[in-house]
């Protein structure tokens, strides 16, 4: 893993939310705004940003948390800005807070946790989830 970042540094991701990002289930939409189950992705991915320079070619990242508050809601059509701020990176774990605004709105706050290993690592953990599943 490269050491490049600090606590400190940011990374920032715009998004514009999709009908598909509804709050929805199987029974139908429970709210025509913004999901936080969408939130969520958007905010992993803006803490992925570092990752991506971060690891080496034979590494990866790997989710190991999000927490959010959500806070307001957000349009289909409204433009999402995401900010993930360094709190961590120790090793080969990196910890971000996370907000999202609508402008000047603050639509949701949290942190998320990723950490990169060796794909090799990655891939014998998934292979031995596989085999116990077959059991």
């Amino acid at each position: 893993m490269k050491n490049i970042f600090k606590p400190g540094d940011i990374k920032t991701h715009t998004y514009t939310v999709k009908p598909s990002d509804v709050a929805g289930f199987e029974s139908g939409v429970v709210h025509p705004v913004c999901s936080t189950f969408a939130l969520a992705r958007e905010m992993e991915w803006v803490g992925r940003l570092f990752v991506l320079e971060l690891k080496e070619e034979d590494e990866e990242g790997i989710g190991t948390m999000v927490h959010i508050e959500h806070k307001s809601p957000a349009l289909v059509g409204n433009q999402l800005t995401l900010q993930a701020t360094i709190h961590k990176l120790e090793k080969n774990e990196l910890l971000c807070g996370v907000v999202v605004k609508c402008g000047d709105r603050v639509i949701a706050e949290g942190s998320t946790g990723q950490k990169v290993l060796p794909k090799q690592k990655i891939n014998k953990i998934f292979s031995s989830l596989e085999e116990h599943g077959k059991r």
